[in-house]
């Protein structure tokens, strides 16, 4: 099989979430996840948990807030954050611009998230 090159384009599946968010699928095996997500300016995501999967967050433009287990994390363009798996979080983006970043999971978190209150 060859490689095949791919780019938010030509994700593989396009998703809205939220409140106008965006998540394009780069990749998705039952071992391995890559989105490259978009969050309009003062949006953010449920506080959940995933139970397999762990996380990592690499901010390509903006600035994202980050809840982890009750704890604001602030995390700007060119940084990223390591999230293990069954840790509550969510990402939010409390700027006037807009938010886009990769995520990568391992496993996939297809049928892997438990949102929190």
């Amino acid at each position: 099989m060859h490689p095949i090159v791919t780019s938010k384009v030509h994700a593989s599946q396009f998703a809205k979430w939220g409140a106008g968010c965006e998540a394009f699928t780069l990749l998705d095996t039952d071992g391995l996840s890559m989105k490259h997500e978009v969050m309009p300016a003062n949006t953010e995501e449920q506080l959940h948990y995933h139970e397999q999967a762990q996380q990592y967050f690499f901010i390509l433009n903006g600035e994202a807030v980050f809840e982890v287990k009750g704890v604001i994390i602030q995390v700007h363009k060119g940084e990223g954050i390591h999230i293990a798996a069954t840790t509550p979080h969510r990402i939010m983006n409390k700027q006037s611009n807009t938010l886009e970043f990769l995520v990568c999971s391992q496993p996939s978190t297809q049928n892997d998230r438990f949102n929190l209150v």
